[in-house]
C-alpha cells in the first residue's frame, strides 16, 4: 500500500469516527438516553470548541515541533472578534438568520486571528526553544491584558460601532449600547453557535490540519522539525513553512473563539489568560504529541472530566490532577508501553497466521 493510499485511508477514517461520534450524540439527544444529562447537552459546543483548539495547538507543537504557550492568546482574538460582528449584526444590522450571523463571525474571527498569528510570528518564528515559549506567552498575555481595556458599543438605529481603550483611570463615553465594557467582558450577544456548527466546524478543521500534514507542506514542516540544519542544506525555507504552521494554527484557534464566544452569555478576557494556553497544552501531550486522534479524545475527556467529577465538592479538581498525573505516568512506563506492544503484536500475529491457512486452502 503506497503512503498517499495510507494517508488518505486514515483521513477518511478519521472522519467517519468522529462523524460517528456525533449520529451517536444525536440519537442520545433525540432518544432521551440516561447517559446524555443535561450537563453533558450544554458542554457539547464547549467540547468542538476544544478539539478544535486541541488539533490547531497539535499543528504547530506536534507536526510543526514550535512550543507555544499563548495560544489562548488566539483564541481571545477569535472570541471577541465573532462577538463584536455577530452583536453588530443581530443588533444593529437586524439580521435574523442565526446561521448567517455565525459564518460571516467565523469569518472574522479567522481573519483576525489570522492576522495576529501573522503579525507575532514574524519574529518570533526566528527564535528556538524556551526562548520561543516564553515570548508567545508574553504575547497572550499582552492579548489578554489589552482587551480588558477594550470598550466596544453598537448604535441600534445607524447600526454604527464605537470602540476605544481605557487609558488611565477614566472609562471611556460611547454612544449606543454596550457589547465589550473592558474588565467585565462581553454581555448579551447572540447565541448563534450550535453543536451541529460544532461539528462542522471540527470536520472542517480535521480536513485542513490532516491534509496539510499529507502534503508536500507539510512534509517540509516535518522536515525542518526532525532537522532544521538539514532541511536547511536542501533549500527548505525555514521560515516560511514554519509561519504556514502557526498562522494556520492560529486562524483555526480563532474558529475555536468564535465557536466558544458566541455559545456564552457572558464573557471576559481573564478567561484566556495563560492557564488556558497550559490547558489545552496538556490536551496535546496528553493525546501524544502530534497525534490527532489523541487530541480529540483528551480534549473531549478532560472537558467532561471535571462535571463528572463535581460531585465530590471541592475536591474534584484534586481528583482530576491526580488523574492527569496517573495518565501521564502510565503512558510513558516503559513496562505499560512494552505490554501494549506485545498485546498489539499477538494480535497481529494471530491475524497473519489466519490470512496464511485462508490463502493455503485450495
Amino acid at each position: 500500500m503506497s503512503t498517499k493510499t495510507k494517508n488518505m485511508l486514515t483521513t477518511l477514517l478519521t472522519l467517519g469516527m468522529t462523524a460517528l461520534a456525533f449520529l451517536l450524540c444525536q440519537l442520545a439527544i433525540v432518544n432521551d438516553w440516561s447517559w446524555m444529562t443535561s450537563t453533558l447537552k450544554g458542554q457539547l459546543v464547549n467540547i468542538c470548541a476544544w478539539i478544535i483548539m486541541a488539533v490547531s495547538l497539535n499543528l504547530v507543537v506536534g507536526i510543526s515541533g514550535e512550543l507555544s504557550l499563548g495560544h489562548a492568546g488566539f483564541m481571545s482574538l477569535g472570541a471577541f472578534s465573532a462577538i463584536i460582528v455577530g452583536s453588530w449584526l443581530k443588533r444593529g444590522m437586524g439580521m435574523e438568520s442565526g446561521e448567517l450571523r455565525f459564518v460571516i463571525a467565523a469569518l472574522s474571527a479567522v481573519l483576525v486571528a489570522g492576522i495576529g498569528g501573522f503579525l507575532i510570528g514574524i519574529p518570533v518564528l526566528r527564535l528556538k526553544g524556551d526562548y520561543l515559549a516564553i515570548v508567545t506567552l508574553a504575547f497572550g498575555q499582552i492579548i489578554s491584558n489589552v482587551l480588558r481595556l477594550l470598550y466596544v458599543t453598537v448604535d441600534t438605529d445607524t447600526g454604527s460601532l464605537a470602540m476605544a481603550l481605557k487609558i488611565g483611570s477614566g472609562t471611556p463615553k460611547l454612544p449606543g449600547k454596550d457589547i465589550i465594557k473592558g474588565a467585565q467582558g462581553a454581555s448579551r450577544m447572540p447565541q448563534d453557535a450550535t453543536f451541529v456548527i460544532g461539528f462542522i466546524l471540527v470536520m472542517l478543521t480535521l480536513l485542513i490540519v490532516l491534509n496539510l500534514n499529507n502534503s508536500r507542506s507539510g512534509r517540509a514542516i516535518r522536515a525542518i522539525r526532525d532537522n532544521r540544519i538539514a532541511a536547511e542544506a536542501m533549500g527548505l525555507r525555514v521560515t516560511k513553512y514554519k509561519l504556514m504552521a502557526f498562522v494556520t494554527g492560529s486562524a483555526l484557534a480563532g474558529l475555536a473563539g468564535a465557536l466558544y464566544g458566541l455559545n456564552q452569555s457572558s464573557l471576559q478576557a481573564t478567561f484566556f489568560e495563560y492557564n488556558k494556553s497550559i490547558e489545552v497544552l496538556v490536551y496535546v501531550v496528553l493525546g501524544g504529541i502530534g497525534n490527532i486522534w489523541g487530541s480529540i479524545i483528551s480534549a473531549t475527556t478532560l472537558t467532561i472530566l471535571p462535571e463528572m467529577l463535581r460531585s465530590f465538592s471541592e475536591y474534584r479538581m484534586l481528583i482530576y490532577a491526580i488523574v492527569l498525573i496517573l495518565v501521564m505516568l502510565a503512558t510513558n512506563n516503559p513496562v505499560i508501553k512494552g505490554w501494549f506492544r506485545m498485546v498489539s503484536g499477538r494480535i497481529s500475529d494471530r491475524r497473519n497466521r489466519k490470512t496464511g491457512k485462508k490463502e493455503a486452502r485450495p
